[in-house]
C-alpha cells in the first residue's frame, strides 16, 4: 500500500479505528520509510463536540510531532443544498476536502481507518439493497485517484491497511497501549440505517444464523472485486468492438468505486475508460451472439454513457428491446431506446418532445442540467498546461465574460468551428457528425452573448478560440 518515500495523510476523526490507523502507522513509520501526517475534516454537526474532537486530534498530532491538518464544511447546507442525505453530504464534503489536500501538499497516500467491520456492514447493506457485483465489491482496499492541480495532474492512493482488522481487535489494541480515543454518540443513533446493521442486524446473524457471518460478508466482497476487476476490462473491449466507427474510446484516469460505505468514496467509478466520444449506438447483429451475462453488462454501461442509471428490472427492459421482443422500450428521465436497423439507440421521448433549458456557467465553475442529468463544466488551464492540450478544445479567457449562458440549440443556430473554413448552421453540422435528428433538440451549446462560442462534441468557435496566450478556458461535459 505504501512505498519508501512516500507522503502519507492519515484521516484521523478521533475516533478508536482512526487513531488505531495513526499509532499502528507511527510504528511502522520506520521500517516503512514513510512521511506521516494527520488530517481532521470537522462537520460542524456535533457542536461542543466536534470541537473536543479537532483539539484531541490536535493534541495527538503534537504529542507525536506530527503536521496536523484540519478541514471544516457545512454538511446541513451542503445536503439540502444537494438533496442527499446528511451522511452522504458529510461523506462527500470529507472526501473533496481529502483530495484537495492531496492536491495542494501532494500526498502520495491517504489513509483511512475502515476496518473489516466496515467492510462486512457495507456489503451486507449493498445485499439489502439489491447491489450486483460492483456494490457487492465494498470497499476497496486500495484506490487510485487522478487529480487535476495547480502544478499538473496529481496522483494518489487512498489505502485501508485495517480493512483485514475486526473492530474489537482495534479496541484491545488500543487498550494495551493506553491510548484514549473519542466516542461519536452519533454511532448509537438507530435512526441511521448503518446503525441499525451494525446493532441490530449483524448480532442477530451472527446469534441465530451464522457466528462467522462477517467473514462470509468479507469474502464476498473480496470475491466481487475480483468478478468486477474481470468483467470490467471485457465490458470495455466489447463496448468499443460494438459501437459505430468513430466512437473513439482510450484508457483515462483510473477512478473510485462508489460504494455507499463509511466513507468508500471519491467521486468516479471503479478503474474507468475515457472516451474520445460516447458511443451513441450498439451494433445489435454482434450484441445478440454474446452470453446474457455480458449483455445485461454492456447496457449497465451504455445506459451510463449516457447519463443513465438503471436498476435490474430497467436493464431487463433493454435487454428486451435489444434482442427485437420490442422495438422500443422506456427508461426514466424521459428517455426512450429504440432498435431498428440492426442498432440499439438511446434517444429523449420523441422528435416531438423538446428540451428547453438556459442557465448561467460561471468562468471557472459548473452548471448542473436536470432535464438532461449532465454537468456543464468550464475550467481555466494556465497557459503552461494549455500548450500541451488540443487547441481545438479552448476558448480564450481574455475574450469571454465572468459567465457563458448555456442551452439547448435552436433550429436556425449557426456555428463557425475552429479550423473549418467557414461557419454553418448547426442542423448541417448535426447531419455532417452523424448526430441522431431524435437527440439534436437537446444538444449543448454555450454562448457570449449572441454568439455560439461551444458546441457539444465540436471544437471551439474559431473566433473565441485560444491564441496561445493567456488563460485558456476548456468546457467539458461530465
Amino acid at each position: 500500500m505504501m512505498r519508501a518515500g512516500d507522503r502519507v495523510a492519515v484521516a484521523v476523526s478521533g475516533g478508536a479505528d482512526s487513531v488505531a490507523l495513526l499509532r499502528v502507522l507511527l510504528e511502522l513509520r520506520a521500517e516503512l520509510g514513510i512521511v506521516l501526517a494527520v488530517a481532521h475534516f470537522n462537520h460542524g454537526l456535533r457542536g461542543e463536540q466536534a470541537t473536543a474532537d479537532e483539539a484531541f486530534v490536535g493534541e495527538l498530532a503534537k504529542a507525536h510531532s506530527l503536521e496536523f491538518i484540519v478541514g471544516r464544511g457545512n454538511v446541513r447546507d451542503y445536503a439540502v443544498a444537494r438533496k442527499i442525505g446528511t451522511e452522504a453530504a458529510a461523506r462527500a464534503l470529507r472526501y473533496q476536502w481529502l483530495a484537495g489536500i492531496a492536491q495542494e501538499q501532494r500526498f502520495d497516500c491517504v489513509a483511512t481507518a475502515h476496518t473489516a467491520d466496515d467492510q462486512a456492514e457495507t456489503v451486507l447493506l449493498k445485499l439489502i439493497r439489491g447491489a450486483g457485483t460492483r456494490g457487492l465489491a465494498g470497499i476497496y482496499p486500495i484506490l487510485l485517484q487522478c487529480e487535476q492541480a495547480q502544478g499538473g495532474p496529481h496522483r494518489f492512493r487512498v489505502v485501508r491497511p485495517l480493512l483485514c482488522v475486526s473492530r474489537a481487535e482495534v479496541q484491545a489494541y488500543l487498550t494495551s497501549m493506553a491510548q484514549l480515543w473519542r466516542e461519536d454518540e452519533t454511532n448509537l443513533d438507530r435512526r441511521f440505517l448503518r446503525n441499525r446493521v451494525r446493532h441490530e442486524l449483524l448480532p442477530l446473524l451472527m446469534r441465530d444464523y451464522n457466528p462467522g457471518i462477517r467473514q462470509v460478508l468479507s469474502d464476498l466482497g473480496e470475491l466481487s472485486r475480483a468478478e468486477e476487476e474481470y468483467w470490467q476490462t471485457e465490458v470495455e473491449r466489447e463496448l468499443a468492438a460494438l459501437a459505430p466507427a468513430g466512437s473513439a474510446r482510450e484508457p483515462g484516469t483510473i477512478g473510485v468505486p462508489c460504494a455507499n460505505s463509511k466513507d468508500s468514496t471519491l467521486p468516479g467509478q471503479v478503474p474507468d475508460f475515457r472516451i474520445g466520444r460516447q458511443p451513441e449506438r450498439l451494433n445489435l447483429r454482434r450484441f445478440r451472439l454474446l452470453p446474457a451475462a455480458m449483455q445485461r453488462r454492456l447496457l449497465k454501461r451504455f445506459s451510463e454513457l449516457q447519463g443513465l442509471t438503471l436498476d435490474f428490472e430497467d436493464i431487463e427492459a433493454l435487454r428486451r428491446c435489444a434482442l427485437g421482443e420490442v422495438t422500443r422500450t422506456e427508461l426514466p428521465g424521459g428517455r426512450i431506446a429504440r432498435q431498428s436497423g440492426g442498432w440499439l439507440q438511446v434517444c429523449t421521448s420523441g422528435r416531438e418532445t423538446v428540451v428547453d433549458y438556459r442557465c448561467l456557467l460561471p468562468i471557472p465553475g459548473e452548471v448542473h442540467i436536470a432535464a438532461l442529468g449532465l454537468t456543464v463544466q468550464a475550467l481555466t488551464v494556465a497557459e503552461e498546461f494549455a500548450r500541451e492540450m488540443p487547441g481545438g478544445d479552448l476558448l480564450s479567457c481574455d475574450l469571454l465574460g465572468p459567465e457563458l449562458v448555456v442551452r439547448n440549440w435552436h433550429p436556425g443556430d449557426r456555428f463557425w468551428p475552429a479550423h473549418s473554413r467557414s461557419g454553418e448552421k448547426l442542423k448541417r453540422l448535426f447531419a455532417e457528425r452523424r448526430v441522431p435528428p431524435a437527440e439534436r433538440h437537446g444538444w449543448t451549446v454555450a454562448l457570449h452573448g449572441s454568439e455560439i462560442v461551444w458546441v457539444r462534441d465540436f471544437p471551439v468557435a474559431q473566433a473565441y478560440r485560444w491564441n496561445e496566450k493567456g488563460v485558456a478556458v476548456r468546457i467539458q461535459v461530465l
